[in-house]
């Protein structure tokens, strides 16, 4: 960790969404995050938190976990949970992949979002795109039964590859893509796409039954 990173997470308010875990090499106990026990929504790269802020505010039945790697985007997404007084959201500061392979108890999310991932466009480094097979096993084992992963890029290549993973595995169906109900609901992202008229390519699937 960087100098100015140590500086920034020991100025973390009093009053905060960010959590540590107990322990980074075993699952999350949900439990003892939330005050009160109900479905269990994950914003993958969550930003600065306006989609999430917004989401988890229109559904207060619904518990809400946003997970980002870059403290300097967490710090203001923290500020809007905490200002909204939303009790049913955590924050954790760690790499996307790893918090849904190793952090997220098998079978307990409802819906991932993961909205515009970096689409890596250059051919060498697609490799670092996050949407890969394992990825896409790690979503399944998190997932509950019937739950569903929602994605959206601005990349159309991504948007492909994306599709094509989920279309390979019988144990995921297709399923109606999430639309923004409010302009709340467009991540930061999203709102320079839409300025910038930007098509933007919607996907869901859902973990399917494979009982006979």
């Amino acid at each position: 960790m960087r100098r100015t990173e140590r500086n920034i997470e020991a100025a973390l308010p009093e009053k905060t969404a960010i959590v540590t875990p107990a322990s980074w090499t075993q699952a999350l106990d949900l439990a003892a995050l939330y005050p009160a026990k109900q479905p269990l929504e994950v914003d993958v790269g969550c930003g600065k938190g306006r989609f999430l802020a917004a989401r988890a505010a229109a559904c207060p039945g619904r518990n809400f976990l946003g997970v980002d790697r870059q403290l300097a985007r967490l710090r203001p997404a923290d500020r809007k949970v905490v200002r909204a007084g939303l009790a049913n959201v955590r924050l954790l500061r760690v790499e996307a992949s790893y918090a849904v392979t190793h952090l997220l108890p098998p079978g307990t999310v409802s819906r991932f979002y993961i909205f515009f991932p970096d689409p890596w466009p250059k051919r060498r480094h697609s490799r670092r795109r996050l949407f890969n097979p394992g990825f896409r096993d790690a979503l399944h084992k998190a997932l509950a039964e019937g739950g569903e992963v929602h994605t959206a890029t601005d990349h159309g290549p991504y948007a492909e590859v994306i599709r094509g993973l989920f279309q390979a595995d019988p144990r995921f169906a297709p399923a109606p893509g999430f639309e923004p109900l409010t302009e709340e609901e467009r991540t930061e992202f999203e709102m320079i796409f839409v300025r910038q008229n930007a098509p933007i390519a919607r996907q869901a699937y859902r973990k399917a039954s494979l009982r006979s």
